[in-house]
């Protein structure tokens, strides 16, 4: 189901009950690209911008290309360096190879968007009014692949398997009521990769997930063909228009082969006092009106409590993250 334009910040009852029917429901409209999305591009044009700095100072790129806008600046940037910077950008950690300085970007622009009061309110209408920000929540940015480099390909940067999102969170959550958020920031269709779910899957019990073997999405976890759904519908999206998906809907962002980039945030907020599934990571307290206090409201507060995970995670195992072993029939 695909509403119209939302006007009220309110997911309707027919939208519920068609996230309840089929695992997914996109709302148009709910987010307003110029207050709520500008402010986190600005704020990425300076990340951008320092990457490109690192990039002439060690020999990887001539100019800076600072004519261009974010999109075209970071294409053209990436396409000469040939640098990864996805880790750079992403709000969360890897999951492995964590060190004390691995890159990672939680700034004010991108709180404030974690906590943007529509978005919150539509998220109360799926899971109740105490709401705790998972911190399994990324952003993806995705180059053509034509022109995306190999030594910058990954699961944040390119195209991603179908999975569902149960399948890459431990077990301890398995019964949590885990929402996925998912928003673009460009326009997202078929032609620059947008997402595809298949309706109805959520109703089915979490299915295998093996580790991809394909060179492009080495590392990733993802369900073999033979037990995706063959029913599967794209999503194409528009900047303000924001996905709200069940946490056992199969799913996957398809390939780009625009010649365009392919911005979006996948985010995931669940009741408070629930596991999150990636216990290692932060999350915070978005929402409590039994508990204001409770109540993150200090960005530079969210970015040290990832800087703290950062450094734990650096001194110490690394952790396992995902439940699958690839012993299974269908991980052949």
């Amino acid at each position: 189901m695909v509403a119209p334009p939302n006007s009220d910040g309110l997911v309707s009852d027919a939208e519920l009950a068609h996230f309840d029917e089929q695992g997914y429901v996109v709302v148009r409209g709910l987010l307003d690209p110029t207050d709520d999305l500008k402010p986190v591009v600005e704020e990425y044009e300076t990340v951008l911008d320092r990457l490109v700095s690192d990039w002439i100072r060690d020999g990887h790129l001539a100019e800076p290309h600072d004519e261009l806008p974010f999109d075209q600046r970071l294409l053209a940037t990436v396409a000469e360096s040939r640098q990864p910077y996805d880790l750079a950008m992403d709000i969360s950690l890897p999951q492995a190879n964590i060190a004390s300085d691995t890159p990672m970007h939680h700034g004010p622009a991108v709180f404030h968007l974690l906590r943007t009061p529509q978005l919150l309110d539509a998220v109360e209408r799926f899971i109740g009014p105490e709401i705790y920000s998972n911190p399994v929540q990324h952003t993806r940015i995705k180059l053509p692949e034509s022109l995306l480099p190999r030594e910058a390909w990954t699961g944040l940067t390119a195209r991603i398997d179908w999975h569902q999102d149960q399948g890459v969170i431990t077990d301890d959550a398995d019964n949590c009521q885990i929402l996925t958020v998912w928003f673009p920031i460009t326009d997202a269709d078929l032609e620059n990769g947008c997402l595809a779910v298949v309706p109805g899957s959520h109703r089915r019990e979490l299915v295998t997930h093996c580790k991809s073997q394909h060179p492009l999405t080495l590392g990733q976890v993802a369900i073999p063909e033979s037990l995706v759904d063959p029913h599967q519908v794209p999503l194409p999206m528009s900047p303000g228009d924001v996905l709200f998906m069940h946490r056992r809907t199969q799913h996957a962002g398809l390939p780009n082969r625009s010649q365009r980039i392919r911005w979006s945030f996948d985010l995931r907020y669940q009741p408070i006092g629930e596991p999150t599934g990636r216990e290692w990571f932060p999350g915070f307290v978005a929402r409590s009106p039994s508990n204001p206090s409770a109540v993150l409201q200090d960005p530079l507060a969210w970015n040290q409590l990832w800087l703290d995970a950062r450094e734990r995670l650096a001194a110490g195992r690394d952790v396992s993250f995902n439940r699958w072993s690839d012993q299974g029939p269908h991980c052949a």
